[in-house]
């Protein structure tokens, strides 16, 4: 597991730990985390919050979800850039939240554990599953380290049955079937919730009307 090199001096009666929050896209991931920190900070809590800087679909800064709820946060390009940030603080946060966890690579979950054992609370949302409904990135190994895990579950678009599952779908332009990535970052009408049964692997699926 990836070690922060240097964290500040930090002592704390929290025993520190790690929520998880995951599930499809759709699903109210970004709503959940911002709910949590919005109550840290009317607790009066030190809050940090992260995003990845490739996500601007709704602002450049702020996490911002799918029904319009935002939260000012620092944009980051990689995990690394977390650590620094981390590194240059004299007080660490009471509460660390970060968005679309799944596209830092595993260094983030070293990150997480180091944080989590000097008495921090650390909130990570993100999908649990690509496009392909496989584990994506490091959230196998968060979701193995955390002390909790919120799996929330979106409408199927197809039938209206909870949905686990993020369909690419071929009606947007941007689609390219041979595309190697797993989510295509600002393409969120590129998506569709889907139930297990409804799910279809692969990106050349016709988009469905909603059922509701």
């Amino acid at each position: 597991m990836a070690q922060v090199s240097r964290l500040p001096e930090f002592v704390s009666r929290n025993p520190g730990s790690i929520e998880v929050i995951c599930g499809p896209m759709f699903s109210g991931k970004t709503e959940e985390l911002i709910r949590r920190l919005r109550r840290a900070q009317i607790a009066r809590q030190r809050v940090f919050c992260f995003k990845p800087s490739r996500d601007t679909r709704y602002a450049d800064a702020d996490i911002v979800s799918h029904s319009a709820q935002h939260l000012s946060s620092i944009p980051v390009s990689s995990a690394v850039e977390i650590e620094s940030f981390l590194n240059n603080q004299s007080l660490l946060p009471d509460v660390l939240g970060i968005d679309e966890v799944q596209f830092f690579d595993d260094r983030i979950v070293g990150i997480a554990d180091a944080m989590a054992g000097q008495g921090v609370r650390v909130i990570v949302a993100g999908l649990d599953l690509d496009y392909r409904a496989e584990p994506f990135g490091p959230m196998p190994r968060l979701l193995a380290i955390s002390e909790s895990v919120t799996k929330v579950l979106a409408v199927c678009i197809a039938c209206g049955a909870p949905a686990s599952r993020s369909q690419r779908v071929a009606h947007d332009c941007r689609v390219d079937a041979q595309s190697k990535d797993r989510v295509l970052v600002g393409a969120t009408d590129a998506y569709e919730a889907r139930c297990r049964r409804c799910f279809i692997d692969g990106v050349d699926t016709p988009s469905l009307p909603n059922v509701n």
